[in-house]
């Protein structure tokens, strides 16, 4: 009898995951699993990254996502213009946007901006001029899904009738399905962005009940209406005992409209598993300058806001995890740098009194990004120098953990003073971007 039972419970158990098993092609790209955002090989993924002001800034976009990457992020949201206000950004700059976010190993959150305010901003998009650009940019996103999450809008109501967000975003993401787009949707709060009325929270549960694949991602911006550890934890944690998805898609260490918590902030996303991208990389103005990262889009110049989020606990650096889509597996943890070092490889080491140089690329039609491991041998080094060949037509645009001499030809890259010194058998890692063809895998080492 008991067999029996256990057999008939197993059978309608079996049914029931046949019943609700996502369609085929939901794993195509990201997907939501409860409170977790899972990528296409079925990993969980935490958004840890920053903003980069695109439609501003288009000829820094190259080097900003090189040097965000550098520092340790696994996400970059990047802002678009919808045509309102800015822009419009155009499908082929979508494309080479998306492939350069892809060449450094970034999971790219692209976000039309023209919306933000809607009701108080003059001039602001509605959501659905969203939708109307995203349909019109398509061809850009089909195929991308398992490196690009669609943020409908930023900021789309300010005070003003926030109440009406509800029924525009469900609206918003039933028009993307219809139109066949597959991706992870992410969607901002009203109230410009901070949801103080909750109407955000409050309708959280129906706005993923009426997207027919359940992919949608709600996002939070965090300024001086969370200016308290309660007001956070109890925001966030709301929507975790809810079993809901959400991330911290903007905040700030200050802001005119109050002093938010940033500390409380990067301690409970990292408690929960929640992600969050930092507003913004550099660029602001308007009188908020105070939330560029970096000065003058210089990587070398951080501001205290950049050390803060990039270095400081549960900062980028420290609790960043590379998507497992580049492949290097579930957690890889980010960049090799001063305080994260990479695990040293002690297996097979070379000879003695020497090292040796692997290089693994990344290319697309028109460029590439070279990663390049550095193995010490049986003895310890002092310094290391590694030498790359490039095919004719190819240069080097940008380095990161190296000093590069040259940019053509025979390219010499040289430790920098904080990963130099290698135990034996231990290892680190540093990068280039380039134009032109990619190089191949092989490269010269000396030992120091």
């Amino acid at each position: 009898m008991r067999r029996l039972l256990w057999l008939g419970l197993a059978l309608l158990t079996g049914l029931a995951v046949f019943l609700v098993s996502p369609p085929a092609n939901a794993a195509a790209g990201f997907t939501v699993s409860g409170t977790q955002l899972v990528d296409a090989n079925g990993n969980p993924f935490v958004m840890r990254g920053v903003s980069h002001a695109h439609v501003w800034y288009q000829s820094r976009t190259q080097q900003a996502l090189a040097d965000i990457k550098a520092l340790g992020a696994n996400s970059v949201r990047i802002v678009l213009g919808s045509g309102q206000r800015w822009g419009p950004t155009p499908a082929a700059e979508v494309t080479t946007v998306i492939n350069q976010c892809k060449a450094n190993r970034l999971i790219c959150v692209l976000e039309a901006h023209d919306t933000t305010g809607y009701g108080e901003q003059a001039g602001a998009a509605t959501l659905d001029q969203a939708v109307d650009y995203w349909i019109s940019v398509k061809s850009a996103l089909a195929g991308q899904e398992r490196y690009v999450i669609l943020n409908i809008g930023n900021e789309p109501y300010g005070n003003t009738n926030a109440t009406g967000w509800t029924a525009a975003t469900k609206n918003a993401i039933a028009r993307l399905r219809a139109a066949g787009f597959e991706h992870s949707i992410m969607v901002d709060a009203p109230n410009w962005g901070q949801d103080w009325q909750f109407v955000m929270r409050d309708n959280a549960a129906s706005v993923l009940a009426a997207d027919p694949q359940r992919n949608t991602i709600f996002s939070i911006h965090m300024y001086g209406v969370f200016d308290t550890a309660a007001e956070i934890t109890d925001y966030l944690g709301r929507f975790r005992s809810a079993g809901l998805p959400v991330v911290v898609g903007e905040f700030g260490f200050d802001h005119s409209d109050g002093n938010p918590d940033e500390d409380t902030i990067m301690a409970t996303a990292q408690r929960l598993g929640i992600g969050y991208l930092g507003w913004s990389w550099s660029g602001n103005g308007g009188g908020v300058e105070y939330l560029d990262m970096v000065t003058g889009f210089d990587a070398t110049q951080l501001t205290s806001w950049g050390d803060r989020i990039f270095n400081g606990a549960d900062g980028i650096k420290a609790t960043s995890r590379e998507a497992s889509v580049f492949g290097g597996g579930p957690g890889t943890p980010p960049p090799a740098s001063p305080s994260n070092p990479p695990p040293a490889s002690p297996s097979n080491p070379p000879p003695a009194g020497v090292c040796s140089a692997a290089v693994s690329v990344n290319a697309w039609n028109g460029g590439f990004v070279a990663t390049v491991r550095v193995t010490a041998g049986a003895a310890a080094l002092r310094a290391w120098a590694v030498s790359v060949t490039l095919p004719a037509g190819a240069a080097v645009t940008s380095t990161w953990n190296a000093q590069a001499t040259g940019a053509t030809g025979a390219v010499r890259f040289a430790n920098v003073s904080y990963n130099g010194t290698l135990g034996a058998g231990g290892s680190t890692e540093f990068g280039f971007q380039g134009t032109g063809p990619a190089p191949g895998g092989t490269a010269s080492c000396a030992a120091g």
